[in-house]
């Protein structure tokens, strides 16, 4: 079991659950990303950069796509609480998983981009 698999095991089931897809949509979308604990949550990185970082608290999942991620969806995370760089979902709504994969997708596009040898 690696750093995240084991940060994800130390939660109840239904919260499991969420972070796993969560997982699975990142590694998806960025299979080359490095996958790693940082700040005490699951982090990952492309091309030497970070990308995003997610974390589950007890009412909500953080969401960390640097303050650019954010930025460029500014109105759809307009719903959610947020934080320079980081929004929260609330676990008693529906988590936003096509919303994410957009952020993924945004993040790993503007990492290529701005780190190309």
């Amino acid at each position: 079991m690696n750093a995240v698999e084991k940060y994800i095991s130390g939660f109840p089931p239904e919260i499991k659950e969420i972070l796993v897809k969560i997982r699975k949509l990142i590694k998806y979308i960025a299979p080359e990303a490095e996958e790693s604990i940082a700040y005490g949550m699951p982090a990952y990185k492309t091309v030497g950069k970070p990308l995003v970082y997610f974390a589950a608290f007890k009412k909500h999942i953080g969401f960390y796509a640097t303050p650019s991620g954010h930025e460029q969806f500014a109105e759809e995370l307009s719903a959610y609480k947020q934080g320079k760089g980081s929004v929260q979902f609330l676990l008693n709504k529906p988590i936003p998983y096509d919303l994410i994969k957009k952020i993924v997708l945004f993040r790993v596009k503007e990492n290529s981009e701005k780190n190309r040898l």
